[in-house]
This record gives structure tokens, sequence and C-alpha cells, in this order.
């Protein structure tokens, strides 16, 4: 069986690295008691997910523009 492709924009690799840099900052503020690194956590998930909305509206925009988008192109190994 063939690894199905999954294709990223700049949106969507910047959306994965503040929900990654969220949970981070989330999981260590409530280990160390420090609320306000959690709240920090917790917004940089939540733009994080709005830059992976953005990247899923302009996925479609990006290929039917005529200009070649920027994709970074992703084996998804679990199918």
């Amino acid at each position: 069986m063939e690894p199905k492709v999954k294709y990223m924009n700049e949106e969507h690799i910047k959306g994965a690295a503040d929900k990654a840099k969220g949970a981070v900052k989330d999981a260590v503020g409530g280990l160390t008691g420090k609320p306000g690194l959690q709240v920090e956590g917790k917004i940089d998930k939540a733009k994080g997910t709005a830059h992976e909305v953005a990247g899923d509206i302009k996925m479609p925009q990006e290929c039917g523009s005529g200009n070649p988008p920027k994709f970074v192109k992703l084996l998804d190994r679990k199918n």
C-alpha cells in the first residue's frame, strides 16, 4: 500500500509550529504552576489553528492562480 501524500503550504507549517510551541508552553506552565505561561500556550495553539485554517483557504487559490504554489510534500506513513 502506498503512503498517503499530504501537501502543506507556508501557513500550514506556521500553524504546526505554533501549535507545538503552544503545547510545550501549556504543559510547562501547568507543571511549574505558572498560569501566565499556560495562557500563552493556549493562545499559541489557537494561533496555530488559525494559521492552518488560513492555509486550507489559500491552498485552492494558490493551485488555481497559475503561479506554482510553494508546497511541502509530506508522506503520511500511517496508511
